[in-house]
C-alpha cells in the first residue's frame, strides 16, 4: 500500500539548525487506505465493504451461484429427484469433461482472447490414445502421454502463429478447429469408433468410486481446514505487509459456508456409491491451478497481459512467449478433458469434440464469471459454469424437455452472464476501479 503524507511548515529542526533524521514532519497528515479502516471494523466493516464492492459493479462470483441457487430450487421443486443423491453425482461426474477444457478456456480469455480448436484437440486427443493402445498395443500410460503432450503441442501451434507471426487467435483457432477434426478423422480411419476397454486405466478416470464413508468426508475435511489455513495465512501476511486484510470474523463465516457446502455434499454422495473419482481430479486440478493463477509470478503476467498488452509489455513482460504458452495449456487441458469424456463414455469416436462442446466450454467460463475482455476471471468459473449448465441440462432431462428448449435457456443464459459482465465493467468505470 502507498501511504501519502503531507507535510506542513517545511519540516522541523533539530539541534544546531540541522535537519531533523526522521522524514516525517512533526505535525503530518498520513492518508490511510479507507479499506484498512473498514476491516478493522470486523464483520460490520466487511458488509461495509461488501456493499461497496456491490455498487461499484465487483460482484464477483455472486450473480453465478444465486443463479445456481435458483435453478437447483425450481428443477427440485418440479421434481423431487433432481437433488437425489444419483442426481447429484452423475452431474458431478458429467462436469469434469467439458469442465477440464472450460479451464483451459478460462486461461485464454483472461488474455482477452479466445479458442475455438479446443473441442476438435480434445477429440483428437481421445482419438490418439484409442487408436495407440487399442489398435497397436501401446501401453496405456505412454498412450496417455501421446494423447496429452499432442494437446498440449497443438495448443503452441497456435500460440505460435497468434504471439509470433501476428495471425488474430480467432482465425488460427478456427483453422484448427477444422484442421484436428479432419486429423482426427483420418487418424480413427473406418472404423469410426473404438472402444476402450472396461478395466482400463483411463475408464476409471470416470467409473470409480471410493465407496467408503470416509473418504468421502475426509476430502471435505481436508478442504475446510485447508481452505481455513489458507485464508488465515494470507490474512496475516497482507496484514504484516499494511495492505487491505479479510478480518478474522469474515474468514470463519467463509469457512462455515463451505463447509457446509461441501459436508452436504460428502453427505448426498455418500447415499449413492460415495466419492467419484472423476469429481476429485476435476477439483485438484483447479485448486492447482488457481494457486497458479493467483500466487505464481507467471499468473500474475497472464492476468496483467489481458489487462493491457503495452504495458506488460513495458514492465518486462515476453508477451510472446506467455501467449504461446497459455494457448499451449489451452490445449493440455482439452487433451484431458477429450480423455474424461472418452472414459464416460466408454469410447472415441467420429463425434467426439463435436456438437455443442465447444460452446459449451466457452459459456462455463463466462456464465463462471470470467470476463470476455480479459484480466479478470477465475479458474473457479469453469466449475460454477459447468454447475449452471449442468444443472439446466440433467434439470430438462428429467422434465423431458426438448434439447431444442435447452440451446435456448443455455444461450439466454449466457447472454445474461455477458450482459452482467458489460454491466459490471462500465460501473466499475464510473466508479473509478475499471
Amino acid at each position: 500500500m502507498t501511504t501519502n503524507v503531507h507535510r506542513k511548515n517545511g519540516g522541523n529542526k533539530g539541534n544546531g539548525g540541522a535537519a531533523d533524521s526522521n522524514p516525517v514532519a512533526k505535525d503530518a497528515v498520513t492518508m490511510v487506505d479507507p479499506r484498512l479502516l473498514v476491516r478493522q471494523e470486523g464483520f460490520k466493516g466487511y458488509l461495509t465493504e461488501f456493499s461497496r464492492k456491490m455498487r461499484s459493479g465487483d460482484l464477483g462470483a455472486v450473480p453465478v451461484i444465486v443463479g445456481i441457487a435458483i435453478i437447483w430450487a425450481v428443477f427440485q421443486w418440479k421434481d423431487s429427484a433432481f437433488l437425489s443423491p444419483k442426481n447429484l453425482s452423475d452431474l458431478s461426474v458429467l462436469i469434469g469433461g467439458t469442465g477440464m477444457i472450460s479451464v483451459g478456456i478460462v486461461f485464454v480469455l483472461l488474455l482477452g482472447e479466445i479458442d475455438l480448436s479446443v473441442g476438435s484437440v480434445s477429440g483428437l486427443a481421445a482419438a490418439t490414445l484409442a487408436v495407440l493402445n487399442v489398435n497397436h498395443g501401446v501401453p496405456e500410460g505412454i498412450a496417455v502421454a501421446a494423447a496429452l503432450g499432442a494437446g498440449a503441442v497443438l495448443g503452441a501451434i497456435h500460440g505460435f502463429f497468434f504471439a509470433k507471426i501476428g495471425v488474430p487467435a480467432f482465425v488460427v483457432t478456427l483453422a484448427g478447429l477444422l484442421a484436428w477434426n479432419g486429423l482426427m478423422l483420418q487418424v480413427l480411419g473406418t472404423t469410426g469408433t473404438i472402444g476402450i476397454d472396461d478395466d482400463s486405466f483411463v475408464r476409471t478416470l470416470t467409473d470409480h468410486y471410493f465407496t467408503q464413508l470416509a473418504a468421502a468426508y475426509g476430502a471435505a475435511t481436508v478442504a475446510v481446514v485447508g481452505f481455513f489455513l489458507a485464508q488465515f495465512a494470507d490474512s496475516r501476511r497482507r496484514k504484516a505487509a499494511g495492505v487491505p486484510s479479510r478480518p478474522l470474523s469474515e474468514i470463519v463465516v467463509r469457512t462455515v459456508v463451505l463447509a457446509a457446502i461441501v459436508f452436504t455434499a460428502a453427505w448426498r454422495l455418500n447415499e449413492y456409491k460415495g466419492l467419484p473419482l472423476g469429481l476429485v481430479i476435476f477439483v485438484a486440478v483447479l485448486v492447482v491451478l488457481d494457486f497458479v493463477v493467483r500466487r505464481t509470478a507467471y499468473g500474475r503476467k497472464v492476468i496483467a497481459l489481458g489487462g493491457s498488452v503495452e504495458a506488460a509489455r513495458r514492465a518486462g513482460i515476453n508477451v510472446a512467449a506467455i501467449r504461446v504458452s497459455v494457448f499451449a495449456l489451452a490445449g493440455l487441458m482439452a487433451a484431458c478433458g477429450g480423455l474424461m469424456i472418452a472414459s464416460r463414455v466408454g469410447s472415441a469416436s467420429q463425434q467426439a469434440g463435436t456438437g455443442n462442446l465447444l460452446m459449451e466450454a466457452i459459456a462455463a467460463a463466462v456464465i463462471g464469471g470470467t470476463s470476455l475482455f480479459g484480466g479478470r476471471g477465475s479458474v473457479w468459473s469453469a466449475m460454477l459454469g459447468m454447475l449452471v449448465i449442468g444443472s439446466i441440462s440433467s434439470g430438462m432431462s428429467l422434465l423431458g424437455v426438448a434439447n431444442s428448449v435447452q440451446y435456448m435457456i443455455t444461450g439466454g443464459v449466457l447472454l445474461a452472464a455477458v450482459v452482467i459482465d458489460s454491466v459490471s465493467r462500465r460501473t466499475q468505470r464510473s466508479a473509478g476501479r475499471g
